[in-house]
């Protein structure tokens, strides 16, 4: 896995006085993004894993549970709860569905459990 946290953050948003520097940030912190979301998505390895049955992989409560923290720590944290709700709950879709291909390659497309 490539390890991109040694990049510096050259600017912040208010210090920023090119698109340049605007550019380089953005590019700096999708870099930073995309090594989270890679270990993310190796937590939905672990989980159809662990779970065991292919019918608890999509857990309504767990949905709306995560949803609420993100929104919680969103507003925290400043970011607008219009991009924070619809990105998560793609990224939680796109989880799930990554979880049940991953579990099918463990376990077998209509397992017993299934």
């Amino acid at each position: 896995m490539t390890t991109y946290t040694s990049d510096q953050r050259h600017h912040t948003a208010e210090t920023s006085e090119t698109m340049e520097q605007v550019r380089y940030e953005i590019d700096r912190i999708d870099r930073l993004l995309v090594e989270i979301l890679a270990e993310r998505q190796s937590f939905m390895d672990a989980a159809a894993r662990i779970k065991g049955d292919r019918k608890i992989v999509h857990d309504r409560p767990r949905i709306e549970d995560v949803v609420a923290k993100v929104l919680a720590a969103s507003a925290e944290a400043g970011l607008s709860p219009a991009i924070a709700e619809p990105v998560w709950r793609t990224l939680i879709d796109r989880c799930i569905a990554y979880e049940f291909g991953s579990y099918d390659a463990r376990f077998g497309p209509g397992d017993a459990s299934s």
